[in-house]
């Protein structure tokens, strides 16, 4: 790899949102502050949409980072179209731009990593060094899996800033081979480069965490406990969790991580349940001590279009604290089927889930396990992840 000198790279990121917005900490957060570690890296700069507006430009993170918002059209969800319309944003972009060619003057090199398909136009609105588009999510489709009028309206618009940004990118990661593949169809047959990267996992952080467990959220109860952490959003099936939680009236069915569903319904209900706690956002620190009540890891996910092209985060997160797996229609980690380790269904039958529950419980704290499953997580270390995703794209080269 050619050695670029340090400090002289500024790599521009565009995000969903805010950079502590909701608590959470996705693919993209990780992606940030592996360049902002990087010694040749001069800063990070967080290019984002907003509801809100803030007074200065630019807003500090760290040190080496910085976040530009681009205000919303108006604060309803409706208005956010404006994300993908050039008309909308693109005099929101000045600052930026402005900031950019100082640098440039400088002798510094500037990529541009997209990581949403938001604000298409900045791709061609300054001589970047390098464009990678990282694709996470099937963006056009409902997260709900529900279709109508109106996310049809959306998917449109969504996917033609999308084949935007997939023409003017040099180089396209994909967090799942579903996604590889539609990327692919889209090309053409256009000669482009485009890898699978999936999600990883931080593995010291879950693997050899001292934080003390979190006991007190189970409320008193006792017995196996099935834990979701992360986002809680309507691609979960709500109502199979129900089913099986009147099934198995011992277990407590945990979810860990804020409410992202907009008063669904069905996870309201579910919360009714005597076994069913819900512990509202937590610290991304914290993660690690909740992760110490659970028994079985569970990614109970709908069957949906969307969840075709998910590669969950707590996937490798669960193994890596020693936990076995249950995952449902998550086919992207259908191969990784490996008996105590992940368990893997298809459908939304409780009767199935609860089975696949009960198989991996048996061998829980057994050390053998519990080492296989953390060796399959240490492989997907977000670090070495990230290294080859540079080698891949050839990013630095062509700074």
């Amino acid at each position: 790899m050619i050695k670029v000198k340090a400090d002289s790279i500024i790599h521009v990121i565009v995000a969903t949102g805010e950079w502590g917005q909701d608590g959470l900490r996705y693919r993209r957060h990780r992606l940030a502050e592996f360049l902002a570690s990087d010694p040749e890296t001069k800063e990070v700069i967080w290019v984002c949409p907003s509801a809100s507006r803030h007074t200065a430009p630019f807003q500090p993170i760290t040190d080496r980072m910085k976040q530009l918002t681009i205000p919303d059209v108006l604060k309803s969800k409706f208005f956010r179209f404006g994300r993908y319309q050039d008309m909308f944003y693109i005099h929101k972009l000045s600052p930026l731009l402005e900031h950019l060619r100082q640098e440039e003057k400088k002798g510094i090199a500037v990529c541009l990593w997209y990581t949403f398909p938001g604000f298409p136009l900045l791709s061609s609105l300054f001589e970047w060094k390098h464009i990678v588009y990282d694709c996470s999510d099937l963006w056009g489709e409902p997260i709900s899996g529900k279709n109508n009028l109106l996310s049809y309206m959306r998917q449109r618009v969504i996917v033609k800033a999308e084949n935007r940004i997939i023409k003017y990118a040099h180089s396209i990661t994909c967090s799942s081979q579903y996604l590889h593949d539609q990327i692919k169809k889209r090309l053409m047959g256009e000669p482009k480069d485009v890898f699978t990267v999936e999600n990883g996992v931080e593995y010291d952080v879950f693997a050899k965490s001292n934080l003390p467990c979190k006991e007190d959220v189970l409320q008193g109860r006792e017995g196996t406990v099935l834990g979701f952490i992360g986002g809680i959003k309507p691609k979960l099936d709500f109502d199979m969790i129900a089913e099986a939680a009147r099934m198995q009236p011992d277990w407590t069915f945990l979810f860990v991580g804020p409410d992202g569903t907009n008063g669904d319904p069905s996870f309201q209900h579910a919360l009714k349940l005597p076994n069913v706690i819900w512990t509202g956002a937590v610290a991304p620190e914290e993660v690690p001590a909740y992760m110490k009540l659970i028994d079985v890891g569970m990614m109970p996910y709908k069957q949906s279009p969307y969840n075709q092209a998910v590669f969950p985060l707590k996937l490798y997160e669960f193994l890596a604290a020693g936990i076995p797996v249950v995952g449902l229609n998550l086919p992207s980690t259908e191969r990784l089927k490996e008996n105590d380790v992940y368990e893997y269904l298809e459908g939304e039958d409780p009767a199935l889930f609860v089975e696949a529950c009960q198989k991996v419980i048996s061998k829980k704290d057994d050390m053998t396990y519990r080492h296989l499953r953390q060796s399959r997580a240490k492989k997907k270390d977000w670090h070495a992840l990230f290294t080859n995703m540079v080698e891949l794209t050839n990013i630095k080269e062509n700074a």
